[in-house]
């Protein structure tokens, strides 16, 4: 089971904005590895950008904060679980994905489409 977690510049905390963090935290087997997200700083499509780079990665989870409906087509197409996350730090979350209390993301936004 790979996991995906997009992270802010301290590599620790949960970014709040998935296609423009930073970073992604992901995590197979207790293997924890941290990847610039190659779409942090495009132009336009920073959110399909990001999705695909997830997809590539082979995540089957990911815990975000909040997405948007362009990310969440392209991920759900991959067949990748998308979750809430509720807490600060990237290590909460995998403690409570561990501890099976992680819900589904049901909502996602129309994106920024340019605007952050």
């Amino acid at each position: 089971m790979r996991i995906a977690i997009p992270l802010d510049e301290n590599k620790k905390d949960v970014c709040i904005v998935l296609s423009r963090a930073p970073f992604f935290l992901i995590c197979e087997d207790g293997s924890e590895s941290i990847f610039e997200n190659p779409a942090a700083s495009a132009n336009s499509g920073a959110g399909v950008e990001a999705a695909q780079f997830l997809c590539d990665k082979e995540i089957d989870v990911l815990i975000t904060v909040r997405c948007g409906e362009n990310v969440a087509e392209v991920l759900k197409a991959a067949d990748i679980k998308i979750l809430k996350a509720k807490h600060k730090t990237a290590e909460e979350e995998l403690r409570a994905y561990e501890a099976g209390e992680t819900e589904e993301l049901e909502h996602f936004h129309g994106g920024y489409h340019g605007i952050l």
